[in-house]
């Protein structure tokens, strides 16, 4: 690095505490720094010197008050401004907006339930609907006379009762 750009770099760092070395609040190290570029630096020295005739004739100034009103008027000027807009004012409290969205999701978890149907559906349902459904159900319908009356099933002999005696002599072969 050249010697014009550690320059630069060092009176870069002493304009961030020129204020403070001015005013007297400067740590020992800061304050040693700024004194040692200060002697070396005609540039920044010059500006110092501005700074300090700046501070002189603030200094000079009397010191004015705000008066005993200023307050209450400046209270009321800020509260008089309308407060910003947010997302959520659109509802009157927080409680209705958790009631909303335990309503919205109840009805998603009911509608995605299978429905089970009763009488009362059954009768409710359009015609059409019950309609498809016999149709679906014909050939049960068709073979319901055959399978109520098939006596053949009856007039079979009982199987005789098995006997633990014939279970072991079964086992045992």
């Amino acid at each position: 690095m050249s010697g014009t750009e550690r320059d630069k770099q060092q009176c870069a760092a002493l304009e961030n505490s020129l204020v403070e070395y001015l005013d007297g609040r400067a740590r020992p190290a800061e304050r040693r720094f700024v004194e040692e570029h200060l002697a070396g630096c005609a540039d920044c020295r010059l500006r110092a010197e501005e700074f300090r005739a700046l501070s002189g004739v603030l200094d000079g100034l009397p010191v004015m008050f705000p008066s005993p009103s200023f307050d209450a008027t400046l209270r009321a000027r800020i509260n008089a401004e309308p407060a910003p807009r947010r997302f959520w004012d659109w509802l009157p409290s927080p409680r209705l907006a958790f009631a909303v969205t335990a309503l919205v999701a109840m009805s998603v978890w009911l509608a995605s339930m299978p429905r089970a149907l009763t009488n009362s559906t059954i009768a409710n349902q359009a015609p059409a609907e019950t309609d498809i459904g016999m149709i679906r159900d014909l050939s049960v319908l068709e073979n319901y006379d055959v399978v109520s009356k098939f006596d053949a099933l009856s007039e079979l002999p009982v199987p005789p009762a098995a006997s633990p005696e014939t279970v072991t002599k079964k086992e045992t072969r």
